[in-house]
């Protein structure tokens, strides 16, 4: 096995995680706390999931990070579109500062007035629902470093 063959394998495992709770979190925690009408359920599930969930994000930082490098693609051209492979990371980066937005969001704002006024679920609703499926489309991006990037 070599070095970008066990990256891939800890990125994927990471992906699992994170893309995997978050979908866990959109279909299954989230529809209760609706139902529910008590926010109760969602901290729960994000005070045992983060101890394991921001590890997994930051195992696919780091391997991302260095898969970039084995594919040739530096610091300096992550955001320059110009071929296949520069795209697809300078995709999955985008999603990726678009995902820490919505985490700052979420925690600064809405989280903390969250847990005194259910009013701001809506608002927490989208933040999860984006982030879910920003998830889901970094996945879709790494699969396309197989074919040679988009």
């Amino acid at each position: 096995m070599n070095e970008l063959h066990l990256l891939l394998i800890l990125h994927l495992l990471g992906a699992t995680i994170w893309v995997g709770g978050h979908i866990l979190l959109s279909i299954v925690i989230l529809p209760q706390v609706w139902k529910e009408k008590s926010v109760d359920k969602l901290f729960n599930f994000e005070s045992r999931y983060e101890w394991f969930g921001m590890p997994a994000l930051l195992v696919m930082l780091l391997t991302g990070a260095r898969m970039a490098y084995l594919y040739n693609v530096k610091i300096d051209t992550w955001f320059a579109f110009e071929t296949p492979i520069e795209r697809v990371i300078s995709f999955k980066l985008s999603c990726l500062i678009a995902i820490a937005l919505f985490a700052l969001s979420a925690q600064f704002y809405v989280l903390p007035r969250l847990k005194n006024n259910i009013e701001k679920l809506p608002l927490m609703t989208f933040h999860i629902l984006s982030v879910t499926v920003i998830s889901i489309v970094m996945l879709i991006l790494g699969s396309f470093v197989r074919y040679g990037g988009i």
